[in-house]
């Protein structure tokens, strides 16, 4: 049996897998077929679909929905009232749940408050989106995304500092806290 809290006020669906030492605080709804991994945070006010994985470590603040056919990957971080959709095109009189794009967002990304990301993009691991940013594509791994359409500004490491390369090119930076050195090379940040 697992190990975790839920506050009265949540709704938690027979059914939905809620990993140890995972927090569902006040207003939230957890649906049935949902699956939230272990020391997991979900925020005052959040909605977890059916069709929807948290790996471990993620944390969802206040006010976010995460929608059918979104996937966030260990260690994510999605701020305060971002924005997930999962319908590319949607209209009130016509029904598309047929028509759900699967969103990925790898292992380590920050999303920011108020952020939205457009349905069928996958954001890479430790990518940090700006807060407010729209993010309608695909986003390397590492990128610092800022901007209506977001756009790729620089780099951002593990720490969640930004790495002084330039967006293009080569270099090598190691960051001051944790010793780790990235290298830019063929327009993607790999760690040494």
């Amino acid at each position: 049996m697992s190990d975790y809290f839920i506050h009265e006020t949540a709704i938690v669906d027979e059914g939905a897998e809620i990993g140890n030492d995972s927090r569902v605080w006040h207003w939230a709804h957890v649906c049935s077929g949902a699956k939230i991994g272990e020391k997991c945070s979900l925020g005052q006010n959040v909605f977890v679909g059916n069709k929807v994985v948290l790996g471990n470590n993620v944390k969802v603040q206040n006010n976010v929905s995460v929608y059918d056919n979104v996937y966030l990957e260990d260690d994510v971080f999605c701020g305060p009232s971002m924005v997930f959709t999962n319908v590319y095109n949607p209209r009130s009189a016509v029904v598309r749940k047929e028509e759900y794009k699967d969103t990925v967002v790898k292992r380590g990304a920050t999303i920011g408050a108020n952020a939205t990301i457009i349905c069928g993009v996958t954001l890479g691991e430790n990518c940090f989106i700006a807060a407010g940013a729209v993010v309608n594509k695909d986003v390397k791994p590492f990128a610092l995304m800022a901007g209506v359409p977001a756009k790729q500004i620089g780099w951002m490491s593990r720490f969640g500092e930004q790495i002084k390369l330039p967006v293009q090119g080569v270099g090598v930076w190691e960051c001051p806290h944790t010793g780790e050195q990235y290298i830019l090379a063929d327009g993607f940040i790999k760690i040494k």
